[in-house]
């Protein structure tokens, strides 16, 4: 028995202890997170999971009402727009539904498109080397409301009036959270610019005293009654068709119409124009959301399914098809070697999509199916280094892999990791990479919404667009999109991502599903710009290599990567970064560190992730959400 032991030999050893749990918890996965802040939650008739927990309220208020799963994802879509959860009723809805009673999974795309005269020429001409930030001229046409709309009709069961419920009640006013009340008066200055949202954001302004707090505060009512209207207008249009004995899918489109080419479509073109911007009647008109196949790829027996090339989603699947001949889990959870590998298959796969996505109905034609190519992916992995980071990764040439020659070799050939700079020629206050820096850019945006019914049907919705600083549109209360800026102007860039009119810019927002054995496994989707596919990479892994549960996997400590092209500003690349959590031991970022990355740790250097584990075993399902940020789900 030792009855006495030097002190710095018994520091020693707890030291040595303690390293020692460190190496177990963070290489044997499961045992990382056994215990997670937020318990899983665990549903038998119906599960809501999204960003805000006003927003899970009104799924559950839908499913209560006999709604489907699609009726509440609406409800919450709608909710979080009317709560500018990183996004407003003008941005853009991107959605995965599976449908039990085909067995099928479908893409919605209700991504807005380029205004008439929106071209390359027209930013050159006012000084911009990328199209602008914020405001009128970097809004695409709404594509929200249509997205919702047309969701409702093909796939769910309630009227507009009852999905749209949660959300006018909210308009007619809400206890707003701290964090937005503060955002918009961070923003302030910027919303000053336009009337219509100065007088819906900032009710306490006084010109007199600059100085007074001119946005709501935490917990005051906040009120958008010309937002109501709108949607009162919306409900109005389903009830007169109805009455007209119109079917309830015809009654919802006579709303859609209402609002592309009706009242307030003149509305939302005549306040565009007073303030610069470049909407025509006819290109709310003539814009459509499109029911689509989505794509997808096989890892180890399970299915997963994306968005195609309008989006960043084909991302993780190429990263998937690299990685899935590589033995990940014997790497260790977080380990050096296990985020170097992660790292350089996101590198590869997000060169090819800062070269090749775009439009997928606009020419030219992606080359999609060689990129998701088994036989790529091997060639793509065999560029991996797999002791050093390769800064100067660059997009391969996929289209041998689809018999076909590549038509823009001399625009490979010569293509830059590192983008042109943002520095403009323009007049003064030009609105190009101003308003948020680097890191909020690369984090910020988006909400993700989750919901599943005992029938079946499974939502998966990555909404965004429309965020603070918003241009509202007249007397609508619609707050325009900002996804102009994820345009190009010069192919030099991306050839299939260059801004003209009509055309869908290449988006970040990437909701996912994933089956097995053609039943739903997983619906996940996670909120933060061009760091989605990246943390939904991680997560995936979590679960499938690692034996994580939903719960675990959404709160384990991810890695972010800053390599790849921003979508949004300046479009920067900081080749070699790496973020990552204080928890990962320092000698774990040292080794990181000589492959040749710069290693930061950071208190949050991944997103939220909202998801939604289909327990075929005990026929339930489990909710997961991050355990950070508002993330909230609702279950029975």
């Amino acid at each position: 028995m030792v009855l006495f032991q030097h002190p710095v030999i018994a520091k020693l050893r707890v030291s040595l202890i303690f390293s020692s749990v460190i190496l177990l918890l963070f290489l044997s996965g499961n045992a990382f997170a056994q215990k997670t802040a937020k318990p899983v939650l665990h549903g038998k008739h119906w599960v809501a999971v999204t960003g805000k927990p006003l927003a899970a309220t009104a799924g559950a208020m839908i499913f209560s009402r006999g709604g489907n799963a699609v009726d509440a994802a609406c409800a919450m879509l709608g909710a979080t727009s009317t709560m500018w959860d990183t996004l407003g009723w003008g941005g853009e809805t991107q959605a995965l539904i599976y449908n039990p009673h085909t067995g099928e999974v479908k893409g919605i795309n209700a991504l807005g498109v380029a205004p008439s005269g929106a071209t390359a020429e027209f930013f050159h001409d006012k000084g911009m080397v990328y199209p602008p930030e914020y405001g009128p001229l970097a809004a695409v046409t709404p594509g929200t409301p249509g997205g919702l709309m047309v969701m409702l009709a093909e796939y769910g069961k309630l009227s507009l009036a009852e999905v749209l419920a949660p959300s006018m009640q909210m308009a007619e006013g809400y206890p707003i959270e701290g964090v937005q009340a503060d955002n918009i008066e961070r923003r302030r200055d910027v919303i000053s610019q336009w009337s219509y949202s100065k007088a819906v954001f900032l009710p306490h302004a006084n010109d007199e005293d600059p100085e007074q707090r001119a946005a709501p505060v935490a917990g005051e009512m906040f009120r958008q009654a010309d937002l109501l209207a709108t949607l009162q207008k919306l409900v109005e249009a389903e009830a007169q068709a109805l009455a007209a004995g119109k079917t309830r899918k015809q009654a919802i489109y006579a709303a859609y119409d209402r609002f592309y080419r009706g009242d307030i479509a003149r509305e939302i073109v005549r306040s565009s124009r007073e303030y610069d911007g470049l909407f025509t009647l006819e290109d709310l008109d003539q814009w459509q959301v499109h029911i689509e196949e989505p794509v997808s790829t096989s890892y180890k027996g399970i299915d997963v399914y994306k968005l195609t090339t309008w989006v960043q989603g084909p991302v993780l699947l190429q990263a998937l098809n690299i990685l899935e001949k590589i033995d990940l889990k014997s790497m260790g959870y977080n380990s050096a070697r296990y985020i170097h590998t992660l790292y350089q298959a996101m590198n590869l796969s997000f060169a090819d999509r800062d070269f090749y996505y775009g439009d997928p109905y606009v020419p030219p034609a992606e080359p999609v199916d060689g990129l998701l190519s088994k036989e790529y992916a091997d060639q793509r992995r065999a560029l991996i280094n797999p002791g050093q980071n390769d800064a100067e990764a660059r997009p391969g040439d996929p289209y041998p892999f689809q018999d076909e020659k590549n038509p823009f070799l001399e625009l490979l050939k010569n293509w830059s990791p590192i983008p042109p700079s943002a520095d403009a020629e323009g007049a003064e206050g030009f609105q190009q990479a101003m308003h948020m820096n680097r890191e909020e850019s690369f984090l910020a945006g988006t909400t993700s919404i989750q919901a599943a019914d005992a029938e079946g049907w499974v939502v998966s919705i990555t909404p965004s667009g429309g965020w603070i600083p918003a241009f509202i549109a007249g007397s609508t209360g619609i707050g325009l999109s900002q996804r102009m800026q994820s345009f190009v102007l010069t192919e030099k860039m991306n050839p299939f991502n260059v801004v003209q009119p009509g055309q869908r810019p290449r988006a970040t927002l990437t909701p996912s599903i994933a089956l097995k054995d053609g039943k739903p496994i997983l619906a996940f989707s996670v909120q933060g710009g061009d760091t989605q596919d990246q943390n939904l990479l991680q997560f995936f892994l979590n679960m499938v290599e690692f034996d994580m549960n939903v719960q675990q996997a959404a709160e384990a400590p991810n890695f972010t990567s800053y390599q790849m092209q921003s979508s949004f500003g300046a479009h920067e690349s900081e080749p070699g970064r790496l973020s990552v959590s204080p928890m990962l031991p320092e000698w774990v970022r040292s080794e990181l560190g000589n492959m040749g990355y710069k290693v930061e740790a950071n208190k949050r250097p991944y997103s939220p992730i909202t998801a939604i584990y289909f327990d075929s075993k005990n026929g339930s399902m489990w909710g997961g959400a991050s355990d950070y940020g508002d993330d909230y789900g609702i279950a029975w």
